[in-house]
């Protein structure tokens, strides 16, 4: 879909890199330029071969070097986009910051890939995902009243309010690129992206469905949209929200006519009603809840690890999952007429070297195809 895109990736370390994975994973080309791995953040032979690399072409260069420089500044002149993830002023001490490529090739679209920010107090301080969503409200509703927050691994920070946001400011950058002629920088901090993802929580506020103190609204306080343990140790998740959905939850539990339940919406006694959703829960094995409702609309899923993810029935059935360089990998997402794509094989460190720099000792001919 975007084999058209040229993008150059100054590798670092989390959402950049996945964002340039995912455009990859689109058809997008993609050279990724990587320190050498004595040098590599990660460092060591784990770093030789990342998933994150899968169909992107490799080189290895050190930007602190003329040579280094002068490499990515010939791969920039035929781009239409350039990802990094430096701290604020990195790129620039290197003499490769936006004024001087955009000067360089005005169509270029400079993509920035930061937890902060290039601006505000904040912007030149270490943090990582977790700070990230702190800061900007995302964390706070993770979890009930009585709980740490807590959030997925990477996945509401580095991923959604920061890959995924770089990578719709990218596109955007280069349409509107194509059809004036001018590029543009694009700042896409975390702490910006998740706030954004905020917006359809924070709409609930309008109608009274979200309270400011955690624990009180639907979805960290009441009995019908939680998790729950199961007497094996695994969890289950309930999301009987609509009535009918709520209605068919009590009946499969047997609780049709149980008065305590009869309320669905009075908070006053959620706290009440989940605590006798945990003691019938705890009674049964996960496997036993899937069996009596799993695929019914009481709304259910199993809380499962990405193994077991990828090995249940409707996961297998739609090929989510794939094994390749000894590792769990997901397919490409989302999908076009339906088909589901196997990703670009992943480049040793260094693998293209040899062949790029021939080609921009060519004047740049053949750098692409």
């Amino acid at each position: 879909m975007l084999s058209c895109i040229k993008i150059v990736e100054i590798c670092g370390i989390g959402p950049g890199p996945f964002c340039a994975m995912h455009l990859a994973d689109l058809g997008a080309q993609v050279i990724a330029v990587e320190r050498d791995a004595s040098t590599s953040v990660t460092g060591g032979a784990k770093a030789a071969k990342s998933p994150m690399n899968r169909g992107k072409r490799s080189i290895v260069a050190d930007l602190k070097t003329p040579e280094g420089r002068e490499t990515v500044l010939k791969l920039i002149d035929s781009a239409d986009a350039l990802i990094e993830g430096m701290r604020p002023g990195v790129m620039e001490r290197l003499g490769l910051g936006p004024e001087v490529l955009l000067t360089r090739n005005p169509k270029l679209v400079y993509g920035r890939m930061t937890g902060w920010g290039q601006g505000g107090p904040m912007a030149h301080a270490a943090g990582h995902d977790n700070n990230y969503i702190s800061l900007s409200g995302a964390l706070y509703y993770s979890g009930t009243a009585g709980e740490v927050p807590s959030s997925p691994i990477t996945l509401l920070g580095d991923i959604g309010g920061g890959a995924l946001y770089l990578a719709i400011g990218l596109l955007a950058g280069i349409l509107n690129a194509r059809s004036t002629g001018k590029g543009t920088v694009v700042d896409a901090a975390i702490v910006d992206g998740s706030a954004h993802m905020m917006q359809l929580l924070l709409s609930m506020a309008a109608r009274g469905g979200l309270q400011e103190q955690r624990g009180k609204s639907m979805h960290d306080g009441s009995h019908f949209y939680a998790t729950y343990r199961c007497a094996d140790g695994h969890y289950v998740s309930l999301g009987s929200l609509e009535p009918q959905f709520y209605a068919l939850l009590l009946e499969k539990l047997e609780l049709q006519n149980d008065p305590r339940f009869a309320k669905q919406w009075d908070m006053s006694r959620w706290g009440e009603m989940r605590a006798a959703f945990e003691g019938i829960f705890v009674t049964r094995t996960r496997a036993q809840w899937c069996e009596l409702l799993e695929g019914s609309d009481v709304c259910f899923a199993p809380v499962l690890s990405p193994r077991e993810a990828s090995e249940h029935p409707h996961m297998v059935e739609r090929d989510v999952y794939f094994e390749r360089d000894g590792m769990l990998q997901a397919h490409p997402a989302p999908r076009f007429d339906g088909q589901v794509v196997t990703p670009g094989a992943t480049p040793s460190r260094g693998a293209d070297t040899e062949q790029v720099m021939a080609a921009l000792a060519a004047g740049g001919e053949g750098l692409w195809s």
